[in-house]
């Protein structure tokens, strides 16, 4: 796979403020969005463009329910680094949705299950029709029974959507596993660009960030530092180092952690931690592991591995 063909979105905002509630300043999303344009990064996933009202949300909350005025005043002019915000099936009033023309986003990425694929596409056409460039990101996928898949993807098939995401949701999978998914979701939808978002629950974010880009993944998701929930995310500084592109450029970003994140890593804690491994290795949702984290047993790691391996632990996911 030629590398140069490769785009990182990076999600420290949108993926990072699962860790923080999005407590981030402007002065932090604007180092970091010029940041990321300095380092070549081709996309900036600034937050979330849910609805307050659907999900009554009593304080304001500018990267979890984006407004486009908000987001002019913060970004007057756009640099290298395109926008994008993520939206969840259920939370999105699509009357909150401007025209692309009208926006500073350039991309709207759908998240869903499995069982609402049909959901996710409806939005996606929506978005098209505005302009948006689009990507379906089908949640859980590690849990997702062959033919739910089979039937899914022919709805995929059908859409205009720009770019399908593979997600390793629970940081479970391995290399192997990666490619053996590419290669599924290749014969399937052979006509749509194909994305990877990892966690870091095994220390294989990046491992399989990168085995997906061998095997013909054109959009890697990623955020500096690894900021995201609970294990965090392939780190953005490690594939612009590594990844052949005359573009990308290392120090940017280096100026980023050093003057933001290091004091955010001690407030906030994201990254592998042993629970969160254990809940990878289960292939379960870290939302288990990220509950006992805040609690004052958060260090007894034999308890936490004894309770969700006990028959009676119940740690399926539960529906939203």
């Amino acid at each position: 796979m030629e590398q140069g063909s490769s785009k990182i979105i990076d999600c420290t905002i949108r993926d990072g403020g699962l860790i923080n509630n999005w407590d981030f300043s402007v002065e932090f999303v604007q180092d970091l969005y010029n940041g990321l344009s300095d380092a070549g990064v081709e996309y900036m996933e600034i937050g979330y463009k849910n609805s307050a009202k659907l999900l009554q949300a009593t304080e304001p909350n500018p990267w979890r329910f984006l407004d486009d005025a908000f987001l002019n005043e913060i970004i007057p002019e756009k640099k290298f680094t395109k926008l994008s915000a993520l939206v969840d099936i259920g939370r999105v009033d699509a009357n909150d949705v401007l025209p692309r023309e009208q926006s500073a986003l350039d991309m709207i990425r759908v998240a869903c299950y499995i069982r609402e694929v049909d959901k996710g596409l409806e939005l996606v056409q929506l978005f098209h029709d505005m302009g948006y460039e689009t990507s379906l990101n089908i949640m859980a996928l590690s849990s997702v029974p062959e033919n739910q898949l089979i039937e899914a993807f022919k709805l995929v098939e059908a859409s205009p959507v720009d770019v399908v995401y593979i997600v390793d949701s629970f940081g479970s999978l391995d290399p192997a596993d990666i490619e053996h998914q590419v290669k599924k979701f290749k014969a399937m939808i052979p006509n749509k660009q194909l994305g990877i978002h990892t966690h870091n629950n095994m220390q294989l974010a990046f491992a399989n960030t990168l085995t997906a880009m061998r095997n013909g993944v054109t959009f890697l998701d990623a955020s500096v530092y690894g900021m995201g929930r609970a294990a965090g995310n392939c780190n953005t500084e490690l594939l612009v180092s590594h990844i052949q592109k005359a573009s990308y450029e290392l120090k940017p970003l280096l100026g980023v952690i050093e003057k933001h994140m290091l004091a955010m890593r001690q407030k906030w804690e994201w990254g592998y931690i042993i629970p969160y491994m254990i809940s990878g290795t289960l292939n379960e949702h870290p939302r288990v592991a990220m509950a006992y984290r805040a609690s004052e047993e958060r260090d007894q790691f034999v308890d936490f591995y004894d309770k969700v391996t006990s028959p009676e632990a119940s740690l399926a996911p539960e529906s939203k």
